[in-house]
């Protein structure tokens, strides 16, 4: 049985984990864990961990493997996935929700990260939850 997208990116997060992790880069992810669904910026989440932008943006690809961007993308994505399997807002809310300033760049960074849009992955789920009677993660 294929794994959600979720699943996937945050059994690769635990695997990260099995090194040692400095403790500001820790407390970033952290920071950007809980407030995920408002506007980050790199500066602002250096503000939050005491270090400068430079130093944070450095460290954060050396410990996580993706940039900040990138990291911050994922988070909402995942987010992103856990309403649309459990729920029935508006793609469009639920954007707006996990943090993205526009429908556009959730449609992009979506089909990037799970290479189909967000619209075509829930008809996904439904199809797979239709044919057995029984909710399936996939």
């Amino acid at each position: 049985m294929k794994m959600s997208p979720t699943h996937e990116s945050k059994q690769a997060r635990l695997q990260n984990s099995d090194r040692a992790e400095p403790v500001e880069i820790w407390k970033a992810r952290k920071f950007i864990e809980e407030h995920s669904s408002e506007e980050l910026s790199l500066t602002r989440v250096a503000q939050a961990v005491n270090i400068s932008g430079n130093y944070l943006s450095e460290k954060f690809k050396d410990v996580t493997g993706v940039n900040f961007v990138e990291y911050v993308a994922q988070i909402r994505f995942e987010e992103a996935c856990d309403f649309l399997e459990n729920g029935d807002r508006r793609i469009s809310e639920i954007a707006f929700a996990v943090g993205f300033q526009s429908l556009s760049q959730f449609n992009r960074t979506f089909k990037k990260l799970s290479g189909t849009s967000p619209t075509q992955y829930r008809h996904s789920l439904a199809k797979t939850r239709g044919r057995s009677g029984v909710d399936i993660k996939i």
